[in-house]
């Protein structure tokens, strides 16, 4: 069952839907769904943060197909999380792409173009440690695990040493999300999937990760250089990838970024940048106290401190105003009591721009003024980072 086509913060669409999955959707936690009083039969839906594409398997049911669009272009939001992951190593040409494009659909082609590259020239392969029980003696014995298991015996050895192999956390990587890609049935066009096809017969050969564990990281240097693109973009993919089950036997299946996070972290990433050649540091979500005993903590976006520790500026990203008439009060409420813990006389509420003008208010008998800025995010990557050095020096003019 496919549902219509959603665009993100669109007014809510009437579906005619049947209870069951009405109230899966609602529970999905994807988006809003509530029944329409005025029609029996029909549901009112709307994005609520989240883009990308998603299947619910509802017992009983055929499997429900959901897909929300961005309300900016694709090749926007794929700068987003290119910088946010990895501010110094995106480049405009990375992120081109159709702009009729979904989300889903672009993420494969590029994952898959970018591992064949690094794949042309085989598997990557590093010298790991591998602890083992022999009869000869290879590498070094380990001493304690010796004398705990064999009790002064001389044979068998433990023994560790290096191995020269396949199974390391680029390859890993690699095929954790090729096998994503592959398991998302919905999206993937069939060119792009006879591609991961391949490019999951070329991984055959490494051993899968333990079912369940988290893969290990990886380290970008000089030996894996060739794979770094794909690896990011494979980052991104397992990112996006989430398969949960709910209440009821309901299961999703999707690839969703919430956007609201995007816009956070790329704001405060960004701005973190624009600091990092003068003297102090930025606090990301670090915790404050409101009041004197420290029981009211508080976690701002992002806090500039001097090099002496002392703080000289606080804002909080906020993707969208949910206020039709302007900025929500209560985000007001929020940065006043960041700027009274903080001991600040300004606090700045950055938004992804909608049709909300700049602010800017000074709270009665407390000398703290708060601004509210917006920032267009359908703009050329260039011009976007020119905004943000606009909103660094409106932090801290110093700079």
């Amino acid at each position: 069952m496919n549902i219509p086509e959603l665009a993100e913060h669109e007014r809510k669409r009437a579906v005619a839907l049947d209870d069951a999955v009405g109230r899966a959707l609602a529970a999905s936690d994807i988006l809003t769904a509530t029944p329409d009083l005025a029609t029996k039969g029909q549901w009112l839906l709307s994005a609520k943060g989240k883009v990308g594409a998603a299947t619910l398997r509802v017992p009983g049911r055929e499997p429900i197909t959901l897909r929300i669009r961005p309300k900016i272009p694709i090749a926007r939001l794929l700068f987003l999380l290119n910088y946010r992951q990895n501010p110094k190593g995106w480049r405009t040409e990375d992120v081109l792409v159709d702009e009729d494009e979904e989300l889903l659909p672009v993420m494969a082609r590029l994952f898959a173009w970018q591992a064949e590259k690094a794949l042309q020239q085989g598997l990557h392969k590093d010298y790991c440690p591998v602890q083992e029980t022999a009869l000869v003696v290879r590498g070094r014995i380990r001493n304690a695990d010796q004398v705990r298991r064999h009790h002064g015996r001389l044979v068998p050895l433990e023994v560790t040493h290096d191995e020269h192999t396949i199974d390391v956390a680029e390859n890993w990587v690699l095929q954790k999300a090729t096998d994503v890609l592959l398991g998302l049935t919905t999206g993937v066009p069939h060119d792009v999937h006879q591609r991961l096809l391949r490019l999951r017969f070329a991984l055959r050969d490494v051993t899968p990760a333990g079912h369940g564990h988290s893969l290990p990281g990886w380290l970008p240097n000089r030996n894996n250089a060739r794979f770094h693109k794909a690896l990011r973009l494979a980052e991104l993919v397992l990112q996006g990838a989430s398969v949960e089950n709910r209440g009821g036997g309901v299961a999703v299946n999707g690839f969703l970024f919430d956007m609201p996070k995007v816009f956070e972290d790329f704001v405060t990433i960004a701005l973190c940048e624009k600091f990092a050649a003068i003297a102090g540091h930025c606090g990301l979500q670090t915790a404050i106290y409101l009041d004197e005993r420290n029981a009211i903590k508080m976690k701002p976006d992002f806090v500039r401190y001097a090099d002496d520790g002392t703080p000289v500026a606080v804002a909080d990203a906020k993707y969208k105003a949910e206020k039709p008439s302007g900025f929500p009060d209560a985000d007001l409420y929020q940065i006043l009591a960041y700027c009274t813990a903080l001991n600040l006389p300004e606090g700045h509420l950055i938004y992804a721009k909608g049709n909300e003008p700049h602010g800017s208010h000074r709270v009665k008998h407390a000398g703290i003024t708060i601004h509210q800025h917006t920032l267009e995010l359908d703009q050329t990557p260039e011009d976007l980072l020119k905004d943000i050095q606009k909103l660094a020096n409106r932090l801290v003019p110093a700079i």
